[in-house]
């Protein structure tokens, strides 16, 4: 028993003579400089997505054909809405006037001062109706106007509700592709 009580006594004592010939500070300061550059890079997504470009996934009737009816990705850069400089004819991506919790599609179709003609009820006639854009907001409707909600139930959406224009789809593959102005 001595034998095997010495040899525990020597392996142990070898290895904390190994353990402590470990460079800790070294492993400690590489561990630190990689969380370090990691959070750095997950900082630098965030910023990119949220005020340069980012994705998102669209579906519903409201945009049919140029959104998939179960959904598309697509690409959104955010830089437009924040210049001010849409056009009429891009798709948006915005927060729902009626439901904040909730991200749309829809196509500009009037800017500040437009007059926009528009039919009220496409499903029961063909009465129209005109309306001026006022000042900060924009007349937006789906390309589906049978079954979609925009700016004929909620009025002029407010500028700030944008958060950017889709300008291409990138998923499914076989949609891959710029997403078009339609005038």
């Amino acid at each position: 028993m001595s034998t095997v009580g010495s040899r525990i006594a020597s392996f142990l004592g070898s290895a904390a003579a190994r353990f402590g010939k470990v460079p800790w500070r070294e492993i400690r300061e590489d561990a630190f400089d990689r969380a370090v550059l990691v959070l750095k890079a997950a900082c630098f997504v965030h910023v990119v997505n949220t005020y340069v470009v980012g994705i998102a996934f669209v579906r519903g009737p409201s945009m049919l054909p140029t959104i998939n009816l179960t959904g598309d990705v697509v690409a959104v850069e955010r830089v437009s809405p924040r210049r001010g400089s849409l056009v009429v004819g891009d798709v948006v991506i915005l927060l729902s006037p009626e439901n904040p919790r909730k991200t749309v599609a829809k196509r500009v179709l009037g800017l500040e001062g437009d007059a926009v003609t528009f039919v009220v009820d496409p499903a029961r006639g063909s009465a129209s109706q005109t309306v001026v854009v006022p000042e900060g907001h924009v007349w937006v409707q789906g390309d589906n106007i049978y079954s979609s909600r925009d700016s004929r139930q909620f009025g002029p959406v407010p500028y700030g509700l944008i958060q950017g224009r889709a300008f291409c789809k990138v998923w499914p593959p076989e949609a891959v592709g710029l997403i078009g102005q339609k005038l």
